[in-house]
């Protein structure tokens, strides 16, 4: 009688661990959106800003890195800038595909410190969309932002950085009805 009161007992312990650990994603995930600790920025295109704080500046470094052996390099032209918040800014980067054949670039933005993340306002960017580039292709993006005037006055420097994937497996896969990828990205192509 005893026994069975346990085997319950611990068959109720497994199946509480297994919906908590089931859980812990979405509510990781909700977590850092609401508290911005995991760095990730919004994706949206944002919106211009309405005010510029005059007075004020902060360092905004910009990195990358390619992430499984993926053939892309991709540098800023000026690896910081000095901006006051709610001013527009472009920054220039060249990426380029160092395979021989056609790949899908994709980078996925993160900034740090991940509390400056949701100040962070990407009007134009690459991450926005995959980039298909030729073999050896070198190609200039811009990304275009501002720092948003709500900052906390303690962050006086944050660090955009990207991660650099290789898609072109899963894309090749998607686009099995034959769509062209490079006329794509001419057709979404960013002017400023």
């Amino acid at each position: 009688m005893q026994h069975g009161r346990l085997l319950k007992k611990l068959i109720l312990l497994t199946l509480g661990m297994f919906a908590f650990a089931f859980a812990l994603v979405p509510l990781y995930d909700v977590f850092c959106d609401v508290t911005g600790l995991n760095g990730k920025p919004s994706m949206e295109i944002a919106k211009q800003s309405e005010s510029i704080a005059q007075s004020r500046q902060v360092d905004v470094s910009f990195t990358t890195h390619s992430q499984s052996q993926a053939p892309f390099k991709v540098d800023a032209v000026e690896h910081s800038v000095r901006v006051q918040p709610g001013k527009l800014t472009d920054v220039k980067f060249i990426a380029k595909n160092l395979s021989d054949s056609e790949r899908v670039l994709q980078a996925i933005p993160s900034v740090s410190p991940g509390k400056a993340a949701k100040y962070l306002h990407k009007m134009a960017c690459f991450c926005f969309d995959q980039q298909p580039m030729k073999g050896k292709e070198e190609v200039e993006f811009v990304l275009r932002f501002y720092v948003d005037t709500e900052l906390p006055s303690d962050v006086e420097e944050l660090t955009l950085s990207y991660t650099l994937f290789d898609i072109t497996e899963r894309v090749s896969k998607q686009n099995s009805d034959g769509l062209n990828m490079l006329a794509a990205r001419e057709e979404f192509k960013y002017e400023p």
